[in-house]
C-alpha cells in the first residue's frame, strides 16, 4: 500500500523542492520505489534530476486540465526505483476538485502499490495545495529558521486543520519540521527553531539541513546531493533527516 508525504510551507524559498529531490533519493537509495510528483509551476523538481521538460509534455498539472492522466506523466530518473511526474510551468492556476488527485491516485493503482509517493507543492493557498493535503497522509514542513518561518508554519498549520475539520482528509498528520540553511552558531536561528519546537512540539522537531553551498551546485548539476557530493555536509544531514522521517513514518 502506497504511502503519501506532501511537503508544504506556505512561505516561498523554504527549501520544499531541495528537500523533496533529496529525500526521494535517499529512500529509493534504500531500495524503495518512490515517485515524486511536482505540483508547484515553478517546475524545478525536474531540474533536480537533470530532466528536460519538453513543451506540452505530459505533466502533473496535466491531471487538472484534463490533457492527460498521472501514468501518462510518469517518467523515469536516471536513479533505479525513483520516477518523476513533472510539473507544467505553463499550468495557470484555476478551480479544481480538491479530491480529484486523491481520486486519481487511486483510480489508477498507485495507492495499491507498495511505494511512497512525494508530492512537492506549491507555496500558495489553492486548489493545487488542497488537493495534495487531501491525499497525503504525513506532512513534513522545511522552513528556514527566520522570523517570518514561525508565520509560514502557522499559516500552513491552520490548513491542515481546516482539511481535517471538514473531513477531507482527517487521518492527516504532521510528521514533522525541518530546519533548513541552518547554521546553530547564528542566535536567530536558534530561536526560531526554539520557538516552532515550542508551539508545535519538540518531538515533531527533525535533524536540521545546514547551509552547503554543495546543494546549490547539486541542483545545478541535475543531481541529487547523495550523488553529488556524498561527502558533503547536505549529503550526511539529508541522509539523517530520511532516517528519522521514515523511524517516524514506520
Amino acid at each position: 500500500m502506497a504511502r503519501i508525504l506532501a511537503i508544504s510551507n506556505r512561505k516561498g524559498g523554504a527549501g520544499k523542492t531541495t528537500t523533496a529531490v533529496n529525500v526521494a533519493a535517499e529512500i529509493a537509495a534504500r531500495g524503495e520505489r518512490v515517485v515524486l510528483i511536482d505540483l508547484d509551476s515553478q517546475g524545478h523538481c525536474a531540474l533536480g534530476f537533470g530532466i528536460k521538460v519538453e513543451r506540452d509534455a505530459p505533466s502533473a498539472h496535466g491531471l487538472f486540465t484534463g490533457a492527460n492522466t498521472l501514468r501518462q506523466a510518469l517518467r523515469p530518473t536516471r536513479w533505479p526505483q525513483l520516477s518523476l511526474i513533472p510539473a507544467d510551468s505553463r499550468f495557470e492556476h484555476g478551480g479544481a476538485d480538491t479530491g480529484l488527485l486523491q481520486r486519481a491516485l487511486g483510480a489508477e493503482g498507485f495507492l495499491d502499490e507498495a511505494l511512497t509517493l512525494i508530492l512537492d507543492t506549491p507555496p500558495s493557498l489553492d486548489a493545487l495545495l488542497l488537493n495534495a493535503l487531501t491525499a497525503a497522509d504525513r506532512v513534513l514542513t522545511p522552513f528556514v529558521p527566520h522570523p517570518l518561518a514561525g508565520e509560514g508554519v502557522r499559516a500552513l498549520a491552520r490548513i491542515l486543520f481546516r482539511v481535517a475539520a471538514d473531513r477531507s482528509n482527517a487521518g492527516l498528520r504532521v510528521l514533522g519540521f525541518l530546519p533548513v540553511m541552518l547554521d546553530t552558531r547564528i542566535g536567530q536561528h536558534r530561536s526560531v527553531s526554539d520557538s516552532i519546537a515550542q508551539q508545535f512540539g519538540a518531538s515533531r522537531m527533525l535533524p536540521g539541513i545546514r547551509s552547503d553551498i554543495k546543494l546549490a551546485e547539486a541542483f545545478a548539476a541535475g543531481q541529487p546531493i547523495r550523488d553529488y557530493a556524498p561527502h558533503s555536509r547536505g549529503a550526511d544531514d539529508y541522509r539523517a533527516a530520511t532516517d528519522a522521517i521514515l523511524e517516524r513514518w514506520n
